[in-house]
């Protein structure tokens, strides 16, 4: 795993962090499940198209993603990423 700070445009990136934002984008046409991923050295908007929920996506849970990363000037995104959800705290 890599520290999001260090991850670059058209990377396949894999990374650890912690759930902070939870959004729902819903069109008619297509459907969005939009977090924002944070690890403490930055963050990352992960999308995934067609998905209005994902059972364990939850603000405060650990996550692992792996994807392709697309950076602008406005932000950094991965697209319908493979997961892993660190199991919860007790």
């Amino acid at each position: 795993m890599v520290p999001i700070r260090e991850c670059n445009h058209g990377a396949l990136v894999c990374v650890a962090g912690t759930v902070r934002v939870v959004t729902l984008r819903p069109t008619q046409l297509t459907p969005a499940l939009e977090i924002e991923l944070y690890d403490g050295s930055g963050y990352l908007t992960v999308i995934w198209l067609g998905r209005r929920r994902i059972s364990g996506i939850a603000t405060g849970r650990r996550v692992i993603i792996s994807g392709r990363l697309i950076c602008s000037p406005a932000a950094r995104v991965v697209y319908n990423p493979s997961y892993e959800l660190f199991p919860m705290a007790i």
